[in-house]
């Protein structure tokens, strides 16, 4: 049985709280635009096939190659390598057989890199191609301690990256996405995660809502980082568990994801900004979350 909240803090409903007909509330003060869309959303996709699979995917970046050849659950197809790249991962995996993996390199120069993932790609020499991972299911994702991130209609992949990046360092559980709101799994979006892709359960919820609900029956409480609310203090939240949503980058959470939690909280941010990216937010709430468990 659950404590009763510091005050000023919002309880939870009895029930998932049915949509208003009123404005949505106010946007996050912990966000900044870069791409956001509006779309349908929607239950956790438990185990489906990944879309996109048949033709696979080009990562590329040494971290980010690295960590899905050290993956068991990756299906690798193709492994490009410059001769420097090769000495590297050499270096860090060890040989198996003459090669840095049980994959044959295909060796190659920067130029053919380059055309292959594009110019402005930080490739490091590196590319591999592989199909995309299965989503996990909520209550595998679940066995796993730590928070949960729940990102409501996060768009730029970049973005979604570094907050697995962030998610991974800080020991969460789990990030969901929406399923058709959220970028598909590319190789910008794994090389800005370098390499949490591979660790870091992402998992794509059908209708958000209802997962935010599924958080709650496993005795989660979602918490929603905007500026409507109080400021996020970790100590409040020594014997809870938290999933904590954030909204799309200039938009905010949604009026029904805003309603499903069990109270929003902002940043305490006493300088002269008055917003902060959507993975610089995440980082920030999930530290502070963290660093106030490990003090416990």
């Amino acid at each position: 049985m659950r404590s009763r909240p510091p005050a000023g803090q919002t309880t939870r409903p009895a029930s998932p709280p049915a949509a208003k007909a009123r404005p949505p509330g106010p946007r996050s003060s912990q966000t900044q635009p870069d791409r956001a869309h509006a779309g349908t959303h929607g239950a956790a996709r438990s185990g489906a096939a990944p879309r996109g699979s048949g033709g696979g995917l080009w990562l590329y970046g040494l971290h980010p190659v690295e960590a899905a050849l050290r993956n068991p659950q990756r299906r690798l197809r193709r492994l490009l390598l410059t001769e420097e790249a090769e000495a590297t991962l050499t270096q860090r995996l060890g040989t198996r057989n003459g090669t840095p993996w049980p994959l044959a390199v295909e060796r190659t120069d920067r130029a053919r890199l380059d055309a292959l993932v594009g110019r402005d790609a930080v490739h490091q020499g590196a590319a591999l191609q592989a199909d995309p991972l299965a989503s996990p299911t909520l209550e595998a994702a679940l066995q796993r301690p730590g928070p949960v991130l729940v990102l409501d209609q996060v768009s730029d992949p970049r973005n979604v990256g570094a907050i697995l990046r962030s998610a991974s360092a800080f020991g969460a559980a789990a990030v969901v996405v929406q399923d058709r709101n959220a970028p598909e799994e590319t190789g910008a979006l794994a090389k800005a995660a370098s390499g949490a892709l591979e660790t870091m359960p992402l998992l794509r919820a059908v209708n958000l809502s209802r997962t935010l609900v599924a958080l709650k029956a496993a005795g989660l409480w979602v918490v929603g980082l905007d500026a409507g609310g109080g400021v996020l203090v970790g100590d409040a939240f020594r014997e809870r568990r938290v999933a904590l949503v954030l909204g799309a980058e200039g938009e905010g959470l949604r009026r029904l994801t805003r309603e499903t939690c069990d109270e929003i909280a902002g940043l305490h941010m006493p300088g002269g900004m008055e917003s902060l990216n959507v993975s610089n937010a995440a980082a920030v709430a999930l530290y502070e979350l963290i660093r106030q468990s490990q003090s416990a």
